[in-house]
């Protein structure tokens, strides 16, 4: 029987009333009579874990940069990002602004109607010092966020989506509703590669991530659209799947192999009804070989289009960029979409990353500039203290942050659940570099189930536990150090949340 000199557990109920409450190590004996039987096997190797976290928008990099003083901003950004407590390691941020504001819309090179910047010698991504109250665009907030972050935190990967090109590259001319790029047009002096809009769109995002690294801030990785299946009425811009393919092996893979050649490229990112076709179709292995994974939105089903993406090339990291928050949804709604699909049922299967959206949101889920409301945070902000309340979802990336290394494998276990939110037990296991053996538990269930848990080479020598309804069971196996860093308690204020107008459902809704 493999024995590690430590042992970390941890429960989380849907409803918040366990909050990764520490259990006691489970002793070694015979399963219970009602448990469902759980083996990991950590001979069985899947995918790398590239980490977990969740987005800095304006909205949310305002509440962290304005609203909080220094000392609220410091001590909560140590608690989600230094990897001796919460060890969230992802983010992404918009490259130009999206529907969650707190200033008006732009983007890097904002023109008057009617004229181009062919040469792209507008291109900036804000005035002044960043955090400086006269700052404007990305320095006014996200900037200023990420680069404490990193002192934090310095390998925490960042991940840029643009939610339009500048209106004057658009068809339409304009940022919102849709609207596409001026594919095959050309602008400058000639008929060359370097005056048509692909190219210089492509340019605009290399300037981006020229000014983050000046700012000491490196991009991990791109996506060339959020949503490009939403025409919404806030920046929008419509790609079909081949064109987007086509876009990143004709002009974006090529101006980052020519100046950023370690900077990821992903396709797609978007719900999985924009895959209708399997993916061998729209795009070819030359331009598949351009990418480096898909990114992808849980919003809408159906779930199983997961697979016509991540089975059709192997070597593709699959990373989820975007999901919102549950801010007035039920407890089987929000923990079966959170715990059970996202943080267990997909990870099982081969998805490498976890990036939800808005980090934080005020108690009326605000900032925003548009009408996406009905959201929360990961976290929320009350707007007038700079006090903070832990949500659901925190409790979910937590789940990875604190006990799951970068750099893992995720590793066989025991599955009872088809989808992540209905049968029975899910779970999900993973191998670090150093050999510790982490696992979560979830239960889609409305009562708490038992587990007995083994691992690969202990024989039938069984770890029983509780794991609570629609809620969670974490253990973290070493015979290292192991973080066992406990949750602060939430301040008191009331929420009062904006009304809700959201299209996304449970996924038992479909």
């Amino acid at each position: 029987m493999q024995k590690f000199k430590n042992e970390f557990w941890t429960a989380t109920a849907g409803d918040l009333t366990q909050r990764r409450d520490h259990v006691a190590t489970p002793t070694y004996q015979d399963a219970a009579a009602d448990a469902k039987k759980i083996i990991i096997d950590p001979t069985d190797k899947h995918q790398d874990w590239l980490g977990a976290g969740a987005a800095i928008t304006d909205s949310a990099a305002y509440l962290i940069w304005d609203v909080m003083d220094a000392q609220q901003r410091d001590t909560l950004l140590h608690e989600l990002f230094d990897p001796e407590q919460g060890g969230f390691s992802s983010v992404r941020v918009p490259l130009g602004s999206c529907d969650f504001q707190s200033q008006d819309f732009y983007t890097y090179d904002d023109v008057p109607a009617g004229e181009h910047d062919a040469n792209l010698e507008k291109f900036s991504i804000g005035e002044g010092q960043p955090g400086a109250k006269d700052a404007t665009k990305d320095l006014k907030h996200i900037v200023p966020v990420l680069q404490e972050i990193l002192k934090i935190n310095p390998a925490v990967k960042v991940i840029a989506s643009p939610w339009s090109a500048p209106a004057w590259m658009k068809d339409t001319q304009h940022l919102t509703h849709g609207g596409r790029l001026r594919f095959g047009q050309f602008t400058g002096n000639g008929f060359t590669e370097e005056n048509r809009f692909e190219y210089i769109y492509a340019q605009y995002f290399i300037r981006y991530i020229d000014a983050y690294r000046k700012l000491g801030i490196p991009i991990y990785g791109l996506t060339i659209q959020n949503e490009p299946s939403n025409a919404a009425h806030w920046p929008a811009m419509i790609w079909t799947v081949p064109e987007l393919a086509k876009f990143g092996y004709d002009y974006l893979r090529p101006a980052l192999n020519r100046a950023y050649p370690d900077t990821k490229l992903y396709l797609l990112d978007d719900s999985f009804h924009a895959i209708t076709k399997p993916i061998t179709d729209e795009v070819t292995p030359a331009q598949a070989a351009a990418f480096d994974g898909i990114a992808v939105h849980t919003y809408s089903g159906p779930y199983d289009n997961f697979y016509k993406a991540s089975r059709a090339f192997p070597n593709w990291q699959v990373v989820m960029t975007e999901r919102r928050c549950m801010m007035t949804d039920p407890v089987k709604e929000a923990a079966n979409i959170m715990f059970g699909v996202i943080g267990n049922w997909l990870v099982h299967n081969g998805l490498n990353m976890i990036t939800l959206w808005n980090l934080a949101l005020d108690e009326r889920g605000l900032p925003n500039a548009a009408d996406s409301t009905g959201r929360e945070g990961v976290v929320t902000i009350d707007h007038t203290t700079g006090k903070v309340q832990r949500n659901l979802e925190y409790f979910m990336l937590r789940n990875f942050g604190q006990d799951v290394p970068v750099g893992s494998k995720v590793i066989g276990s025991t599955n009872y659940t088809k989808d992540g939110y209905s049968g029975s037990l899910g779970s999900v296991a993973f191998l670090s570099p150093t050999g510790d053996i982490t696992a979560h538990l979830y239960n889609p269930t409305d009562q708490p189930l038992t587990a007995a848990v083994t691992v690969n080479g202990d024989g039938a020598n069984w770890q029983n536990v509780t794991v609570p309804a629609y809620g969670t069971v974490t253990l973290h196996k070493s015979n290292g150090e192991l973080n066992d860093a406990g949750i602060p308690a939430d301040d008191e204020f009331k929420l009062n949340p904006s009304p809700f107008n959201a299209s996304d459902k449970a996924p038992d809704e479909y």
